[in-house]
């Protein structure tokens, strides 16, 4: 006869051993309970973290920017003036970059984003930078990402220099050093810190779609807010600053295509932290934005070689810088929702127009943009935001609508923005000149042009050879 395995002798021992292993292993499980528990709470504080590497990435973007304007952008237009002209041009270029950036610290980044509910600023809640400390931060496109705010501050600061140093490729070699001065501040001021609040805060009247049925204008870099921006007020500003003496009979070649050339250069370069950075975070997002800002330049600039080729005979090496800045434009509101291939085609396009009105309606209409800044950023932002639209597409390879949005009523909300922007911008515009004008003056004497900007308004030469 078997002996029954478990008896109450055993029963009593082997309680008596799991409870004792029970206790034992209480601290370790309740631990678990506890971190478990806690799980969701130590997640959501690490999604608040500012990230490393976002901050080092959004750093190197701003100073790309920068890059941008100094020295890319002076010794772009510098190299198209005559050489009389040059040091004006850097001039202009460096001492709008010093007083946007003050105007900036002390009541820019408040009226565009200054926390207000308008459609059309952001408020004073922001004057002098009321409020913003080392850890104060800014919101970036993922919920719970954020850098730090003094990083958005700085970045989008060096938008708003770049957009009035635009500007003056329009009446370059005959305005006065006094009027760009004026004119930067009330322009700033009055027409772009508004536009950027109404395209890219979260009141804004564009970025709401107020008026294209709730349908928000996507401008991922500033399509709007910079180069359309910029590109009609040059038109305006070149109306009415006049046409340079000498025009259509003077040699107004420029003096160096070599600095052109070295100026667009380092604009393509600093462009991917225009581009890229406007994602506000290191990830694929901004590499999209990165991919699409080399294959829509480079569409843009064999495009017009082109075209140059054939309505030329010659492709030249002016046309080839044009076609770099052109495609670089086009695809700045469009880089982080499309696909590389519809860049490229988007930059095809944008270049092709820009090239009309720059060698064709320019002429006929008889005004002097001096270096083509509406025919180029205009035109070219104009085509570029009406562009997204329609790439946008993931049928086109874009990364598609939100929810519920079709191609048309995307477009529309493009066109609106654009209409807006114009309307905005041309009559602001206008108004700043007459007001320059009357304060300062616009244009040096005749005598003073003839004689050249650097040596009237900055007493020295470019170049002693």
């Amino acid at each position: 006869m078997m002996r029954p395995f478990f008896n109450a002798r055993t029963l009593a021992a082997t309680g008596l051993g799991l409870g004792a292993l029970a206790l034992a292993c209480y601290p370790a499980l309740a631990q678990d309970a506890q971190a478990t528990a806690a799980a969701p709470e130590a997640a959501a504080a690490a999604a608040d973290t500012v990230n490393k590497g976002d901050v080092a990435w959004m750093m190197t973007a701003t100073l790309l920017v920068l890059f941008m304007t100094m020295p890319g952008l002076a010794l772009f237009y510098g190299g198209l003036v005559r050489a009389k002209n040059m040091l004006s041009v850097l001039m202009q270029c460096s001492i709008i970059t010093g007083v946007v950036m003050i105007v900036w610290t002390l009541w820019g980044y408040s009226f565009a984003f200054g926390g207000g509910t308008s459609y059309f600023w952001g408020g004073l809640g922001k004057l002098f930078l009321a409020g913003v400390t080392v850890d104060s931060k800014s919101a970036t496109f993922t919920d719970g990402v954020e850098i730090p705010e003094y990083l958005f501050i700085v970045f989008q600061m060096t938008f708003a220099v770049i957009t009035p140093a635009l500007i003056v490729g329009a009446f370059a070699e005959r305005i006065k050093f006094s009027a760009v001065v004026l004119f930067t501040i009330l322009w700033v001021t009055l027409v772009y810190f508004p536009i950027a609040h109404m395209v890219w805060d979260g009141s804004g009247l564009i970025f709401n779609g107020v008026l294209s049925g709730g349908v928000g204008a996507l401008d991922f870099a500033g399509g709007t807010v910079v180069h359309i921006n910029a590109g009609i007020a040059a038109l305006v500003g070149c109306m009415f600053v006049g046409k340079r003496t000498g025009l259509g009979k003077d040699i107004m070649a420029p003096h160096s295509m070599t600095l052109t050339m070295v100026g667009a250069s380092i604009l393509w370069v600093g462009w991917f932290g225009f581009n890229a950075g406007s994602n506000l975070e290191s990830t694929s997002a901004a590499v999209l934005a990165m991919i699409n800002t080399f294959t829509a330049t480079a569409g843009a600039m064999v495009a017009w070689c082109i075209i140059e080729a054939v309505m030329r005979g010659k492709a030249s090496m002016l046309g080839a810088a044009s076609g770099i800045v052109a495609g670089l434009v086009a695809v700045t509101p469009a880089c982080g929702t499309i696909g590389p291939v519809g860049a490229i085609v988007l930059g095809a396009i944008a270049s092709a127009i820009c090239y009309f009105f720059v060698s064709v309606v320019k002429n006929a209409l008889k005004y002097d943009d001096s270096l083509d800044v509406f025919g180029v950023h205009g035109i070219g932002g104009i085509v570029g935001a009406i562009g997204t639209g329609i790439f946008t597409s993931t049928s086109l390879g874009g990364i598609g609508y939100a929810d519920g949005v079709t191609m048309g009523a995307q477009v529309w909300a493009q066109i609106v923005a654009v209409i807006i922007t114009i309307v905005w911008c041309g009559v602001g515009s206008a108004i700043l000149y007459a007001i320059t004008k009357a304060v300062v003056g616009l244009r040096p004497t005749i005598e003073e042009e003839r004689e050249g900007l650097d040596l009237v308004y900055h007493g020295e030469v470019a170049y002693h050879s």
